[in-house]
């Protein structure tokens, strides 16, 4: 009877102590399990966070690149401002001077000088009369030219190149002036035309070719009133380009070359940024 009531309670003890087995198992299987799933997530969610952090890092380069195109073409607008500037500030000096010159002959008893009508009517802000006189230069590498007025038809042809600068629109710009160079080397306007390529160069930071532009006008039109203001725009592009050592020695050649000039001041302020 004893046996008999003990094998029962054995064999109860035994499907417990199994059942406990069983289920500390499963249990071990879920942490396992569990474990796994977050250590899964935490791998997601690293390279999640990889690449919003490069998405974020292009976001700001590209936002920056912007900025930098911006503000190549707001400079590029100031130095269509500032031309349009010294060209209404000479008209309006020549026109004084032509009334003054026109009063004087009228006057009783005075002789009075005349003043070219030539002066009078070419584009102030290019200073052709400027130009014209003793300005010389190799052409594509031949013999010493000088330069002309221009007539209508460069004139139109300018203008509308110019119009594009002002436009915002450098690369037709370019184009423009660059067939503009090509039909045209011997014009009072083609030194102003070889530097506006330079310029339209910088405004699309093109550095490079902004520097072989503004060197081309220095070289093929030595003696033109633009020189100065090449050589600015080229110290500039130099410096864009981390040249500040040579920046600074164009800079310094300017201001002794063209001292008094609006560029000239202009040179002396930059150099103080330049270290």
């Amino acid at each position: 009877m004893f046996l008999r009531a003990f094998l029962p309670l054995l064999l109860l003890s035994c499907n417990v102590a199994q059942a406990a087995l069983f289920g500390d198992s499963e249990t071990r299987e879920q942490l396992e399990a569990l474990r796994t799933k977050v250590l899964e997530m935490e791998a997601r969610m690293q390279r999640t966070e990889e690449v919003l952090m490069g998405q974020a890092l292009i976001e700001l380069h590209t936002q920056a690149e912007n900025l930098k195109e911006e503000m190549g073409k707001l400079r590029g607008q100031i130095e269509v401002l500032e031309d349009e500037n010294r060209s209404l500030r000479k008209q309006q000096k020549d026109f004084y001077l032509d009334l003054d010159n026109r009063l004087r002959q009228i006057e009783p008893g005075s002789a009075g000088t005349a003043i070219s009508d030539s002066r009078v009517s070419s584009p102030s802000s290019e200073q052709l009369a400027a130009d014209t006189k003793d300005v010389k230069g190799a052409v594509s590498g031949k013999s010493a030219v000088v330069l002309q007025l221009p007539d209508t038809a460069q004139r139109n042809h300018y203008d509308a190149a110019y119009a594009l600068i002002k436009n915002g629109d450098y690369s037709g710009a370019i184009t423009d002036f660059e067939r503009f160079l090509a039909q045209y080397p011997q014009s009072a306007l083609a030194p102003s035309a070889a530097y506006w390529v330079g310029n339209a160069y910088y405004a699309l930071r093109d550095f490079d070719k902004a520097i072989t532009a503004q060197q081309r006008l220095i070289e093929t039109y030595p003696g033109s009133t633009k020189v100065a203001d090449g050589l600015l725009n080229m110290a500039s592009s130099q410096a864009e380009t981390g040249q500040k050592t040579v920046a600074r020695k164009t800079l310094e050649k300017l201001i002794a070359s063209y001292p008094g000039t609006e560029a000239a001041t202009k040179a002396k302020q930059r150099l103080g940024t330049l270290k």
